[in-house]
């Protein structure tokens, strides 16, 4: 019974978005995550491509759709960088299932829990590039936890903004 109930809910609620924005959202993205850095230095405190994830993810509520684009995201986020192909791409996939596992059981157009859920999801990102990075590859990193909390709140503060905007380019019925 529960299972059933759990279908509805997911098929009732899911949004429908153009293949433009499945496509472009993620694209800019990413390529704003490669060049704003450039430009803002060390105030650079965001993680766009995994907001990307955590948006679809929340909105579909389909962990399979979640680890696939988080995966996805998350390799081409790789891509850009010096580090090793893979570690956001571990990271992301495994926040965009746990999103979308919860999106099927909470009601997530709060403002004040999508803040709090990038909050959170942020920072175990991070933990998992950590964990990733240091106990699995074995590679030195420096990690600096009240840096990754001021990642974790902005980008938090990003989602509130980022969120409403992506809101309205639903396909309305």
């Amino acid at each position: 019974m529960t299972g059933i109930a759990t279908d509805y809910r997911r098929e009732l609620d899911i949004r429908r978005y153009p293949l433009a924005v499945y496509v472009l959202v993620p694209l800019a993205a990413l390529v704003l995550q490669a060049w704003l850095p450039r430009l803002l230095g060390r105030f650079a405190y965001f993680d766009l491509p995994l907001l990307v994830v955590l948006y679809f993810s929340l909105i579909r509520r389909h962990p399979i759709h979640g680890t696939l684009l988080g995966a996805i995201l998350g390799i081409l986020q790789d891509g850009l960088t010096q580090g090793a192909i893979g570690i956001h791409g571990v990271a992301n996939s495994v926040c965009g299932f746990l999103a979308a596992s919860l999106g099927i059981r909470f009601v997530v157009e709060n403002a004040l829990l999508r803040v709090a859920m990038n909050f959170a999801f942020t920072l175990l990102a991070e933990l998992l590039v950590v964990f990733v990075t240091r106990g699995v590859l074995g590679l030195e990193m420096h990690w600096n936890l009240l840096a990754q909390v001021l990642v974790a709140a902005g980008n938090a503060l990003i989602g509130l903004v980022l969120f409403p905007l992506l809101d309205r380019l639903q396909i309305r019925s």
